[in-house]
């Protein structure tokens, strides 16, 4: 068994993260633009994944994971207007 919160925080940072910001996206992509909202869910992708990999501690990773998160949820806010406006 694992009791480590901290484990526990860096596993679902991440979907925590992704299921606000999915929700917060849809004002932002209504207020500038499509084009606005993928740069911003590129742009917090890309640097999750620059922090994710020069963590040096287990925090440092939990942040990253949480701007992943964000950029994950841009993006799914995206696909699905994409995907339904078809």
């Amino acid at each position: 068994r694992c009791r480590s919160q901290l484990l526990t925080s860096f596993t679902s940072s991440i979907y925590i993260a992704g299921l606000i910001s999915s929700i917060l996206a849809s004002p932002v992509k209504g207020a500038f633009g499509r084009k606005p909202s993928i740069l911003i869910g590129g742009a917090t992708f890309l640097a999750g994944s620059a922090l994710g990999g020069a963590a040096v501690n287990v925090y440092m990773l939990i942040l990253g994971r949480v701007l992943l998160g964000v950029g994950v949820g841009f993006a799914n806010q995206e696909c699905t207007i994409v995907i339904f406006s078809v």
